[in-house]
């Protein structure tokens, strides 16, 4: 018997980086002791909220927990880089560890679109004001 959150393959990707992770973090003290709390936070939000959306009852819902868990995986990337940067792991590491994040990211991606909430309607913005760099705020209207 297991859940049906179990039976995803992204969950199951997910929980292996958490084992990536935990592997890599136990000697990341000091400077490094924030990204290291931070790494193991995001990592585990992502089964956490792919586990809570695919219990979600409408598509919309889940949706939002998929690109919520897409964004822990983002993340973790980002944190993968400053760690990379700063020392505290292996380019070696960071390729292994950043493998399994495009993997996770891009299923989650598809799920979430699939799920239809992960969308935003485009920004439209007026830039038929001027043909240069201006700062709106200090222009004055024009007297016609």
């Amino acid at each position: 018997m297991s859940f049906s959150h179990q039976k995803l393959d992204v969950y199951r990707l997910s929980l292996e980086y958490i084992r990536w992770v935990y592997a890599r973090t136990d000697d990341l003290t000091g400077i490094h002791r924030h990204a290291r709390d931070q790494l193991l936070r995001a990592s585990q939000s992502i089964p956490l909220n792919i586990a809570e959306g695919n219990g979600k009852f409408t598509a919309p819902d889940r949706g939002r927990y998929f690109g919520i868990a897409r964004g822990s995986a983002l993340e973790c990337a980002a944190i993968q880089d400053v760690l990379l940067i700063g020392g505290a792991i292996s380019q070696e590491d960071h390729y292994e560890g950043e493998a399994l994040l495009f993997r996770i990211v891009a299923m989650l991606t598809k799920m979430a679109l699939r799920s239809g909430s992960v969308r935003e309607a485009p920004a439209i913005y007026d830039t038929s004001c001027c043909d240069h760099d201006c700062d709106h705020e200090e222009r004055e209207p024009s007297k016609s």
